[in-house]
């Protein structure tokens, strides 16, 4: 058979182990590079890798390009994102520099209040192309494949005009986008005195509609100090499940509250943030097989020390991912080597473990390991390129763009 395209004169293939399951522990540490390779793509997907000779699959219609001894990895997967609203936060910046915590800029009407406004205010297009625009930035530094969450409407039209932005974009903009419903971000201020009606109207109106018409494949609850409590946040997932909406968990970003064991009760496939969990959760977190999707970029953006602790999460041979967070309050960066960048520089991961955390070990985060993250015949041909000389240049030369290309479904978009 022969190739479409080959990609030749790679300096660097960064191959993920590809076991057929996530890498738990230790395993984050190993991965093939191969030096001086090609890759051969038919139809969109992997034909063929390696670092031997790819003239058997070359004929007069073959595209040949030259990579020029630069880096290329799977095409990074982003496995946490808020990337659909309206309007914008930064007049809440000062109030973080003088040290008011995110939980109470929340309490005084700002933080998601205010973006929830917002949301329901913009037309669909208008919101369209402003999450369009986003994505945009998302490709440009690398990223193939993107979690996106609702839970800035907190109505039922809102939220649904959320979701269909995203699959309006999963069907038109290069990204694949997956969806989550997340309409359990915070109470609503017509709901304030009535949280039960509220999470009521979540049960019995929006996830009915969701699940009917196919906007989501996962939802997600706050479960924190202030917003979901332990029982709220159990009684809408397990409703959820009903509707065949896998869990996904808002957990110990600033306490310890019971998140990780509602996850465990409503067979959540991630927590995140996951700043304060406690050994003894992530060992429950381990054995359930519970990914942790690690955002160090909203610890930055929060101006604190309260990096999630990565290496014990290994230690406890959990599966971790890292994400960037992206949203207009606790973390207005599209960026996810930023991300990877504080996962090196705070978290003291290595290069290979955080290549392996945003692809292989994402790609089980969004529910799509079959086809992505990894270098594998088969698979779509979603690749990096980065204008580097090897993998750990990808970190030491941070606060930039390392990224100089990329590759969907076997096209240079």
């Amino acid at each position: 058979m022969k190739a479409d395209i080959i990609l030749f004169n790679i300096g660097q293939l960064f191959c993920p182990l590809d076991e057929n399951k996530p890498l738990r522990g230790e395993k984050l540490k190993e991965a093939t590079i191969l030096e001086n390779s090609y890759i051969a793509i038919k139809d969109g997907k992997i034909l063929e890798f390696g670092t031997k000779s790819y003239e058997k699959y070359i004929d007069d219609n073959t595209k040949l390009i030259d990579i020029n001894k630069k880096v290329v990895t799977p095409g990074l997967i982003d496995a946490h994102t808020h990337f659909v609203f309206g309007g914008s936060r930064e007049h809440e910046f000062a109030l973080k520099l003088n040290g008011v915590e995110y939980l109470e800029i929340l309490q005084m009407g700002g933080g998601i209040l205010n973006t929830v406004n917002t949301t329901r205010n913009i037309s669909f297009n208008d919101l369209y192309d402003k999450s369009s625009k986003i994505l945009d930035h998302m490709l440009s530094y690398g990223v193939t494949t993107v979690e996106g969450k609702s839970g800035y409407g907190l109505d039922f039209d809102t939220e649904i005009k959320q979701l269909e932005v995203m699959k309006k974009l999963d069907h038109n903009h290069p990204i694949t986008v997956v969806p989550t419903f997340m309409a359990a971000h915070a109470i609503p201020p017509e709901f304030k005195e009535n949280r039960k009606e509220y999470i009521d109207l979540i049960i019995n109106e929006m996830l009915p509609f969701v699940a009917d018409n196919k906007l989501a494949r996962y939802q997600d609850v706050f479960l924190e100090s202030g917003v979901f409590t332990k029982e709220e946040s159990l009684q809408i997932l397990l409703a959820g499940n009903q509707y065949g909406l896998k869990a996904r968990v808002h957990a110990d970003e600033v306490k310890s509250l019971g998140g990780i064991d509602a996850a465990i009760e409503a067979d959540a496939i991630s927590c995140e943030h996951l700043m304060a969990t406690t050994d003894e959760d992530m060992y429950k977190m381990s054995k359930k097989g519970i990914i942790a999707n690690l955002l160090p970029a909203t610890t930055f953006s929060l101006m604190k020390d309260t990096y999630a602790r990565a290496k014990d999460f290994l230690k406890y041979d959990n599966i971790i991912t890292i994400c960037s967070d992206f949203n207009p309050g606790s973390c207005p960066s599209e960026n996810l080597q930023m991300a990877m960048f504080l996962a090196v520089y705070k978290m003291k991961l290595t290069p290979i473990q955080v290549l392996n955390a945003v692809t292989i070990n994402a790609s089980y985060s969004v529910g799509l390991q079959d086809s992505i993250g990894s270098i594998k015949v088969g698979k779509q041909a979603d690749l990096t390129i980065f204008d580097v000389p090897n993998i750990d240049y990808i970190f030491y030369n941070f606060g930039v763009n390392n990224v100089c290309g990329v590759m969907k479904n076997g096209k240079m978009v």
